[in-house]
């Protein structure tokens, strides 16, 4: 490739990363300027023997934010589901993932 074009190219790269509005990955995080909507309704299905309910949650893709809607997840016993939300630091959200706490 002429070193024109790989400037060029480099160049594109570098600033599509830093144009990206209001998406930060780093790692496994999520990060938002852009405040999540309201929580949809759900309504919990009828419990299930040996599952829980992860309710649904909004889903960011770097342009706009997606629902993804709620599922059963197999039990862990003696564990509580803490389900996928978003938290609010300074001016920007951040996703937690659904996980395990005992």
């Amino acid at each position: 490739m002429k070193t024109l074009q790989k400037i060029s190219l480099r160049t594109l790269i570098v600033a599509g990363a830093l144009l990206a509005p209001g998406f930060a990955p780093a790692g496994n995080d999520v990060v938002s300027d852009t405040p999540p909507p309201a929580d949809r309704v759900e309504h919990e299905p009828p419990h299930r023997d040996g599952y829980v309910w992860a309710p649904g949650y909004w889903e960011w893709n770097g342009r706009f934010f997606h629902w993804t809607s709620g599922t059963w997840i197999a039990e862990r016993r003696r564990s509580h589901w803490a389900a996928d939300h978003w938290e609010q630091i300074g001016n920007q959200w951040h996703f937690v993932r659904g996980h395990w706490e005992q």
